[in-house]
Order: structure tokens, then sequence, then C-alpha cells
């Protein structure tokens, strides 16, 4: 590997997918604010709405996916600059 491209400070991190509540725990480097114990081991937790065990791809089933919820907090967020723009 080329020396000085890559992150020193990784450590264990559990990545929850929110969709299902599967917790997996690997190394990464990601910034997180929560924590999770997992089998009386505190963990950073990074909270993901998707991964490998709910994917349709994967998983082979189709599954609807909330994308109104993002599209409302968006407009939410942007309220005053987007009803400007509207009107």
């Amino acid at each position: 590997m080329k020396k000085g491209i890559h992150a020193d400070n990784y450590r264990m991190v559990a990545f929850k997918d929110m969709s299902n509540e599967e917790v997996f725990i690997t190394k990464s480097t990601v910034q997180t604010k929560e924590k999770i114990d997992v089998d009386g081991t505190e963990y950073p937790l990074c909270k993901l709405e998707i991964s490998d065990t709910s994917h349709p791809f994967y998983t082979g089933k189709v599954k609807l996916v909330d994308t109104a919820g993002r599209v409302d907090k968006f407009r939410n967020r942007y309220k005053k600059h987007y009803t400007d723009k509207k009107q």
C-alpha cells in the first residue's frame, strides 16, 4: 500500500440497519455521536438506512423504501427558500 494515504484512526464500530435492526461490527474511521452496547461491549454507533441484510439485490425480496420522509425533511429544512420559489 502507498504510505501516508490511509487513515490511522481505525476502531471497531457498530453499524445498525434501521430497516431490520440488524447490527454488525467492523473497523471504521466514521465519526459518530451515539453509542450502542453489543454483548456487554460499548461501540460507536453508525445508523444505516439499508445494508446487505435488507437490500433487495441481496435478499431477493422487493421492499418499499420510504423516501417521502426525506422529501419532507428537506422541505422543512429549506421551507423559506422553497416557499419563495413556489410563489
